[in-house]
């Protein structure tokens, strides 16, 4: 695993537990949005990738204190020793949550058959027919589809996330995304930050952020496809 940073306590990324967050580096998006530029390829590293096995005798001191790893990016998924690294997260006795963008259907089925992972949240960016040019140079609709319909059927805690932002959303494309997850735990509709992001001339010049008026509209057309729709 190359691990390109480290939350070691938070109380907000995995559901009801608390949990240290690892960011893989690296990731095959390139959201504009995105709000960890420096996992990125072709982008300055904010610091030196961590030790796998450091991170490894970190979580065994916290045993007991923490309950769960939040394997985050960056794409994780990208990384061929994934499972090999849940297990040892699973053997230390702790939940593991997987962050993923859903273009690894055939990692996410390995994991899944493993019971390597116990919660799954995927990000949906827009409808998978519309990621390119902003989100995937070499978009493939058939595997974000592929991901979506192995989370709805894992039997596991999972959720759905969508940032809402301009052109890649709009109430259309959110109903079409929620159709397409329709029974899932969760859907959680996110607004963006635009602090510091990958691409800071589109979110300035060409994005647009929604208001809590449209993403309660957001809400409230998602709402009926899923178990439990929230803004974020």
């Amino acid at each position: 695993m190359i691990i390109g940073g480290i939350q070691t306590h938070s109380m907000i990324d995995y559901p009801g537990k608390p949990a240290c967050v690892l960011f893989a580096q690296g990731c095959n998006f390139h959201c504009p949005y995105c709000h960890n530029p420096s996992l990125v390829p072709g982008r300055p590293m904010a610091a030196d990738p961590l030790d796998p096995a450091e991170v490894i005798d970190l979580l065994r001191e916290r045993q007991g204190f923490l309950e769960g790893v939040v394997l985050s990016g960056g794409e994780p998924t990208l990384q061929a020793d994934l499972p090999r690294y849940c297990r040892e997260l699973k053997d230390l006795g702790y939940a593991v949550k997987l962050d993923t963008n859903g273009s690894r259907p055939q990692m996410l089925r390995t994991l899944l058959s493993g019971r390597l992972v116990d919660y799954i949240a995927m990000d949906i960016k827009t409808h998978p027919d519309r990621y390119t040019p902003l989100v995937w140079f070499r978009p493939d609709a058939a595997a974000l589809r592929e991901s979506i319909a192995l989370i709805l059927t894992a039997g596991i805690p999972h959720e759905f996330r969508t940032t809402c932002m301009g052109p890649l959303v709009d109430s259309s494309l959110i109903g079409q995304i929620a159709r397409l997850i329709d029974g899932a735990d969760l859907y959680a509709l996110q607004q963006v930050r635009t602090g510091e992001v990958l691409d800071p001339d589109f979110c300035r010049n060409s994005g647009r952020a929604y208001g809590p008026e449209e993403l309660a509209l957001f809400r409230s057309l998602a709402a009926a496809h899923v178990k439990r729709c929230i803004v974020r």
